[in-house]
């Protein structure tokens, strides 16, 4: 079994180009670094150094082992931190952020699923554009966000993004309609809709209200916005009511009401992805951020 000094002698070898001079950036004896590194030539079978009177380079395996020996360094470390931080946590409060239908669905679930750990959460319902705000701001630790058709939202340099669930959309339109016996839509057939009435979000800023004014003003027609609102629960009762057509989330379309259809959209540009926005230093995300991250997907998983 691979030793980690034997990864570190090898690493420090690289680095430095020689052994003397990796006995000293370790902080071990030259034969120390000898021994380490004379152990892994014989349990991989083969030299990963070469010497000269110039120094020390790694052979061609040598290399190939010095890339994998540094993911399992950087792991080993990575693993070493976390289990450090979650045991330091105790109490911790974070200030979270998350759009209404992502709350209704999956805070519950979030916050159990965090409180076990120790995290206790400051919930905060926001659309899109003032959660953005507040994260660019630091007035939030962190907040679900989404994005959709490849937009990228304007975080400030700082805040770290982490993907937790692509969510498709869904035409919703009301069961009477005359293309409700479609089994799908693709560009063609939702820019068949332009003469319908479409709800959209009430709130400047939603990627997903911008897709699709794009695909219908890229071929000269504008969306007919009827109703705005940001409540998905009344966007679908607006449908059942045989008022409007809207984009929804699948993520909505556990229980929809009578009288509604939903259809898939076979364009990948139509979905959603659902993020974790949290400022963060070099290091990436705190373990508190990590942990809620992990909530969040095992939330969405329990949704079925």
């Amino acid at each position: 079994m691979i030793d980690f000094r034997q990864l570190q002698a090898l690493s420090a070898v690289a680095a430095e180009g020689s052994v003397a001079r990796a006995a000293k950036r370790l902080g071990w004896s030259q034969p120390t670094v000898d021994y380490h590194l004379k152990n892994l030539d014989r349990l991989v079978g083969t030299d990963l150094t070469t010497r000269s009177t110039r120094g020390s380079q790694l052979t061609t395996a040598g290399t190939l082992m010095l890339e994998r020996g540094e993911e399992i360094l950087s792991l080993s470390e990575r693993a070493l931190t976390d289990v450090r931080d979650l045991a330091q946590l105790g109490k911790v409060r974070l200030r979270f952020g998350t759009f209404p239908t992502a709350a209704s669905l999956l805070l519950p679930g979030i916050v159990s699923r965090v409180s076990e750990l120790g995290i206790e959460l400051d919930a905060t319902l926001e659309e899109l554009a003032p959660l953005i705000t507040r994260v660019n701001q630091h007035t939030l630790d962190a907040a679900l966000v989404y994005a959709a058709g490849g937009y990228r939202l304007p975080f400030r340099a700082g805040v770290h993004t982490t993907h937790l669930f692509t969510d498709p959309m869904l035409l919703a339109l009301p069961a009477s309609h005359p293309a409700a016996s479609r089994r799908s839509f693709d560009r063609e057939a939702l820019l068949s809709l332009s003469g319908d009435n479409w709800v959209m979000g009430s709130t400047p800023g939603d990627t997903l209200d911008d897709l699709v004014r794009e695909l219908f003003f890229a071929e000269g027609l504008q969306v007919n916005v009827a109703i705005r609102t940001d409540d998905y629960s009344v966007v679908l009762g607006l449908i059942a009511a045989g008022m409007a057509v809207a984009i929804v989330p699948s993520l909505v379309s556990f229980n929809p009401p009578d009288g509604v259809v939903l259809r898939p959209i076979d364009d990948p540009r139509f979905a959603r992805e659902l993020l974790l926005a949290a400022p963060a230093g070099p290091g990436g995300p705190s373990a508190a951020v990590r942990q809620l991250a992990e909530a969040v997907r095992r939330s969405i998983s329990a949704l079925g």
